[in-house]
């Protein structure tokens, strides 16, 4: 397949490509938004709403793995329209079996499973349209949608959840109505044939997945597992911590997670900057990235039920950060896998050990809080969490070098 080389046409679908991904963590995340809304208006605990977040971690984790597969065998648009039109449908349907926390998890775990058909067919439409140069570029901005799309969430919840926050899923229902046009409309038909795969790629698959599953590989997927349970930790429960540690009140408590995006946005173009510039290496790269995290947790240590402003800047910072370390270990690593013809694989193997991490987290997160509101033990956590990782990603970087970039 020949690549995409006029620039307009490369900056229009890698817009296209940012707004498929902001779509999906509107129709994805905003359960996480209004929990503590869903909280108060049902009277369900936190612990039994959480088990329809831990069970879409779950589901979208081990959904990455079949999604990956199926990319490289089918075509990738209709694996992202499938994907948005069954989140559109598990959306609307949250609303309406509210009053069961087990109807809800299994609404919400179909809702991940449909989710992980995003990612994977979106990385491989990317690295076989675009050049290497291209791809890099690109890939920041599509990540940012996931920024964006977190804004989205928390300031649309933060004003529906003062009528229903029921309004926040058929408010991302018609979000994917509409993405399901748009890409009906741009979104290309990528179809790799075997001759292709051959003279591209060598079509070294089974060398591929031999790597994929290499002891140093495994130890890298254990760092991405520390930095899903700290992202997903803090975008799941920071309205419940903010509410409960400060008392600022529901719409105030949601409203304030709209700074983690805007932080994520930042820490993304310093870690694409710090790549490209600086550090070539994406597992180095990320290991500065999560010392820096591990800083940002030890403040949010001793600031937790002492500053408001303090909490949140530091909060969002470790979410930040963690934004940076997903870029370099989600984005930057399976693009080496492209030329075994198994990058998308590689892309659903390394996305679902976040989730390993998201749905350790949702729940035990939790248990750990309970209802006597234990935010400190929380933050201890992450901050245990930060060292683990920083600590692997340092260890792997130079295996790294020598096995993929050398």
């Amino acid at each position: 397949m020949s690549k995409v080389t006029d620039r307009q046409q490369v900056k229009r679908l890698a817009l296209l490509f940012t707004i498929v991904y902001m779509v999906s963590y509107i129709t994805r995340i905003n359960y996480e938004a209004v929990i503590e809304s869903m909280k108060l208006a049902t009277g369900i605990s936190k612990e039994l709403l959480s088990l329809a977040v831990t069970g879409s971690f779950v589901t979208y984790g081990a959904g990455q793995i079949i999604s990956g597969i199926c990319s490289d065998k089918f075509p990738p648009k209709l694996l992202i329209m499938g994907g948005f039109v069954t989140t559109g449908i598990m959306n609307l349907l949250i609303p309406v079996c509210s009053g069961n926390p087990y109807a809800m998890m299994a609404v919400w775990s179909v809702n991940g499973l449909a989710q992980a058909f995003m990612w994977p067919p979106l990385i491989r439409i990317l690295t076989y349209m675009f050049s290497s140069e291209d791809y890099s570029k690109a890939i920041v901005h599509v990540n940012g949608g996931s920024c964006y799309g977190t804004i989205v969430v928390y300031i649309v919840a933060s004003l529906l959840v003062m009528l229903s926050w029921k309004l926040v899923f058929v408010f991302s229902s018609l979000c994917a109505i509409v993405m399901l046009i748009l890409l009906a409309k741009f979104c290309p038909d990528v179809r790799v044939e075997k001759k292709e795969k051959t003279e591209e790629t060598g079509g070294d698959i089974k060398l591929g997945n031999k790597l994929l599953f290499a002891p140093l590989m495994l130890v890298i997927l254990l760092s991405i597992i520390m930095m899903g349970a700290i992202r997903d930790g803090i975008n799941t429960w920071m309205p419940s911590y903010i509410n409960e540690t400060y008392e600022l009140g529901e719409s105030i408590s949601i409203l304030s997670s709209a700074v983690l995006p805007l932080f994520a946005l930042g820490c993304m173009k310093v870690a694409s900057i710090l790549h490209s510039k600086k550090i070539k290496n994406p597992v180095l790269c990320a290991g500065v990235i999560f010392a820096v995290s591990a800083i940002s947790a030890l403040v949010l240590v001793f600031s937790t039920g002492k500053n408001a402003i303090v909490s949140i800047i530091f909060m969002a910072a470790l979410y930040g950060t963690m934004s940076g370390v997903n870029l370099m270990l989600i984005s930057m690593l399976p693009a080496a896998f492209k030329k075994y013809g198994n990058v998308a694989t590689a892309s659903g193997v390394i996305n679902s050990c976040t989730y390993v991490g998201s749905a350790i987290s949702a729940y035990g997160i939790a248990l750990v809080v309970g209802e006597g509101s234990n935010w400190t033990g929380a933050v201890l956590i992450w901050l245990a969490l930060a060292v683990v990782g920083t600590t692997i990603c340092f260890i792997c970087a130079r295996p790294w070098r020598k096995i993929h970039m050398e």
